[in-house]
């Protein structure tokens, strides 16, 4: 069976940083990200691996960083220069069979329990 466990998340000041990281246990995936929920539950994928590529949103790009182990098991997310506009509750997400494209989230399988980021200024 298929299990994603997020850890990392917490409170901080503005311009601090946090790493967020997922395991994945009972399977590897070349195709995983870390989403961010919004207002009506819309998830938005903040950044992934997708079959070797790294993706990002346009608000991450130079702040967060991606990256996956060898095995393909876990997804870390360094989150630098931390802002308030980035507090909410993210997931990590797997999509088995890499289809769809890296952004929709309806494509992913299966999803961690989630974990709260907060910033305060």
């Amino acid at each position: 069976q298929v299990q994603l466990t997020e850890s990392g998340g917490g409170a901080v000041q503005a311009g601090d940083s946090l790493r967020l990281t997922c395991v994945a246990t009972g399977r590897k995936f070349s195709c995983m990200g870390w989403f961010r929920e919004f207002p009506g539950k819309e998830r938005r994928l903040v950044a992934g691996i997708y079959s070797g590529k790294t993706h990002s949103s346009d608000s991450v790009k130079g702040r967060f960083t991606i990256s996956q182990d060898d095995a393909k098991t876990t997804l870390d997310l360094q989150i630098n220069n931390l802002r308030s506009e980035d507090t909410g509750l993210y997931y990590c997400a797997a999509n088995r069979y890499c289809v769809g494209g890296a952004y929709d989230a309806t494509r992913y399988e299966h999803w961690g329990q989630g974990t709260q980021v907060t910033v305060s200024s």
